[in-house]
């Protein structure tokens, strides 16, 4: 697998229950994604404590699949080809079981980015006006009546998120670190 490449979210689910965490694996991906894009501190062996607000956590395994999913996500975040992507259940799912997932993610994304970037993030109009859109989402109660229709809207949401997370990184970690390149 590739640094790069987000681990089997089945994975991530089956090492966070091993290690009895209060968080589902799309709560704790958006948790971590919301840290990283708000401009936290890139701790590989303390990310996990952080976003979990317990200090007295120990890091994940070393290789494991929450050790993965940071790896890949710092990547993904960072990458200038915009590979990046949400951890969800997989496409074979029930739309209900992933768009719940969905709804998770976002509101661990608004945790993350909340401890990371504090009261006044320096966003963009269209960043302040996304994460209030992520709220909407985090606070939503889905229902499900057409499949069909259902799975291109989650699919059209889900897109939307992505976009939006690597809009607040840029804001709060990539054009900060551009001006301290150029000063």
């Amino acid at each position: 697998m590739s640094e790069a490449q987000l681990p089997e979210y089945a994975a991530v689910v089956a090492e966070l229950q091993a290690l009895e965490a209060s968080l589902d694996a799309c709560e704790l991906h958006g948790s971590l994604c919301g840290y990283l894009s708000g401009g936290g501190r890139h701790d590989r062996a303390g990310w996990f404590a952080q976003v979990m607000s317990d200090p007295l956590l120990s890091p994940p395994e070393a290789g494991g699949a929450v050790d993965q999913l940071y790896a890949a996500s710092t990547r993904q975040l960072d990458s200038p080809d915009f590979e990046f992507e949400l951890l969800l259940p997989e496409d074979e799912r029930p739309v209900s079981e992933r768009g719940d997932g969905l709804v998770a993610w976002c509101r661990g994304f608004l945790g993350g980015f909340g401890l990371a970037a504090g009261a006044k993030p320096p966003l963009s109009e269209e960043s302040e006006e996304a994460l209030g859109d992520i709220a909407r989402i985090a606070a939503s109660d889905l229902s499900y009546e057409d499949p069909e229709a259902d799975e291109q809207a989650l699919e059209e949401v889900s897109e939307f998120i992505r976009v939006a997370a690597l809009l607040m990184h840029s804001d709060c970690v990539l054009g900060p670190r551009h001006r301290r390149k150029l000063n």
